[in-house]
């Protein structure tokens, strides 16, 4: 309703106000201006301790990966591969693992002046951070609620992450059936381990490795933003991932 549109005011200075400014701001339509149906961004309500978790979490998926013989066998270029492709569902994992919870708060917006003032100031700067939105939060949370309902064993998630980290399928890997092999023999180890712990829930390995796929959706930018950027600034944390690996 452009009536209740809290971008627009009665005032008419106002309102000629907001239309140049608006120029300014974005080329899209006009109908796109609105600033009400923005993404509302949202960063930790207490940074300071879920940093320290996520930290600590993403410290003992590294140690994962490095006390696995079989992932140091691959080539250097397929550990890379690997390890970018699959650290975020296995920090992921490693949240439901160590139950790790979180909370968000709403970030303020910047004044409609400042975004004016430095429109004309990015470029040949460094892009202004992207901050996590309130919808990808959720989708987050939810994934990971899922993944808690499944009350999975210890066992059950050593094989899961197995299963999540060889995955012959990224690009350009060298040792791909080799991989193929360790992936087969990570799920049917899963798949041994569900039998006994669940004998009358014999849909339980497929729902598993369903939700599981569910954490590849998450993309990486959102993790970073959220859990790593206060920390690691700039940094790209792939590479610092690689170097701690």
């Amino acid at each position: 309703d452009c009536e209740r549109c809290r971008c627009q005011s009665e005032a008419k200075d106002t309102a000629i106000l907001y239309t140049l400014l608006s120029q300014n701001l974005s080329r899209s339509p006009a109908r796109h201006r609105c600033l009400c149906h923005q993404p509302r961004t949202v960063c930790l309500r207490t940074p300071h301790v879920t940093c320290r978790a996520a930290s600590n979490v993403l410290l003992k998926t590294i140690s994962f990966m490095r006390n696995l013989p079989s992932f140091h066998l691959l080539p250097r270029e397929d550990q890379l591969l690997l390890l970018d492709s699959c650290w975020v569902p296995l920090f992921l994992l490693g949240l439901v693992q160590e139950m790790v919870t979180f909370e968000v708060m709403e970030t303020p917006a910047p004044s409609m002046l400042k975004k004016i003032l430095l429109a004309g100031q990015s470029k040949g700067q460094e892009p202004e951070q992207t901050q996590p939105t309130l919808a990808a939060v959720q989708r987050l949370q939810c994934c990971l609620n899922t993944f808690w309902s499944l009350d999975l064993s210890p066992k059950e998630f050593a094989y899961l992450k197995g299963a999540i980290l060889f995955n012959p399928d990224v690009p350009g890997l060298r040792a791909s059936l080799y991989i193929e092999s360790l992936q087969r023999e990570a799920q049917r180890a899963l798949q041994e381990v569900l039998q006994p712990l669940h004998p009358e829930d014999q849909g339980r390995f497929a729902r598993v490795l369903l939700v599981a796929s569910t954490l590849k959706s998450i993309p990486p930018t959102l993790i970073t933003d959220l859990f790593f950027r206060p920390v690691i600034g700039n940094a790209d944390i792939v590479e610092l991932i690689a170097e701690m690996l």
